[in-house]
């Protein structure tokens, strides 16, 4: 298991499903952890912190740069330093779900507003930091969706195409400050409301796989753990799809 002692990590939209489930294993792994969302990072960072784990919340929103800077300043006032940033939070679980040509403007511009200028947002509040630092990780969260297509949710998959071109030209343009840009492009994970939503879409998913269950949020947490941690010091630009074998990277 990858010790990641010393280590400060952010994870945006780390108050629920995926974002918890990161949150809690890279503080399981040593690391501090600064746990970013729209509502709810307290009571998360509070849970780590009663497993003798280090850790703060801290109330974001992707759409306004100064949360996010402030975020960064919590961070650094806190730890002293931020090593990685995991760009987890996204619109996806209240999207629209139907025709291409049905979908609200309002829904389309939340899409894009939140999972990629949310993104870029967030990369920009740490990288001076990690320029000053002489380095750093960012592992942005793409999908599969953007990889295999997937219709009715047509402006969501754009949205996490977007993220791979963005991690790709960002790995390029940061590269010489030794900041690393990955993504991960997780397959569909349910929780809760969506097997309650959506019981169709997860007997489909688990049938396109090699590996032929349901993909959990643990899943992921392997190659997060990898791409923020010093031993994935040469690798950047890439997309890492854990999909159990739905599609083929």
């Amino acid at each position: 298991m990858t010790d990641l002692v010393g280590r400060v990590v952010i994870v945006t939209g780390g108050a629920v499903h995926l974002g918890k489930t990161y949150a809690c294993a890279l503080a399981d792994r040593g690391a501090s952890v600064v746990v970013a969302d729209l509502s709810g990072a307290a009571l998360v960072a509070e849970s780590i912190r009663g497993k003798d784990g280090r850790a703060i919340g801290v109330d974001i929103d992707l759409r306004d740069p100064s949360s996010l800077e402030a975020m960064v300043a919590k961070a650094h006032d806190e730890f002293g330093a931020v090593h990685a940033l995991v760009n987890n939070a996204g619109h996806f679980r209240n999207i629209f779900r139907g025709p291409f040509e049905d979908i609200p403007e309002s829904d389309w511009d939340a899409c894009f507003d939140i999972n990629v200028k949310g993104t870029w947002n967030a990369i920009r509040a740490v990288v001076p930091g990690f320029r000053k630092t002489g380095g750093g990780r960012i592992v942005n969260v793409s999908s599969s969706t953007a990889f295999k297509g997937l219709g009715n949710v047509v402006h969501y998959a754009a949205a996490k195409a977007a993220i791979v071109g963005m991690t790709r030209s960002l790995a390029r343009e940061l590269g010489p400050d030794s900041i690393c840009v990955n993504a991960i492009a997780p397959d569909y994970v349910p929780d809760d409301d969506l097997h309650t939503r959506s019981p169709a879409a997860r007997g489909r998913a688990v049938q396109g796989r090699c590996l032929q269950r349901d993909q959990t949020a643990d899943d992921l947490v392997g190659a997060v753990t990898f791409l923020v941690s010093e031993d994935s010091a040469f690798v950047t630009g890439q997309t890492i799809h854990v999909n159990g074998g739905s599609y083929f990277g």
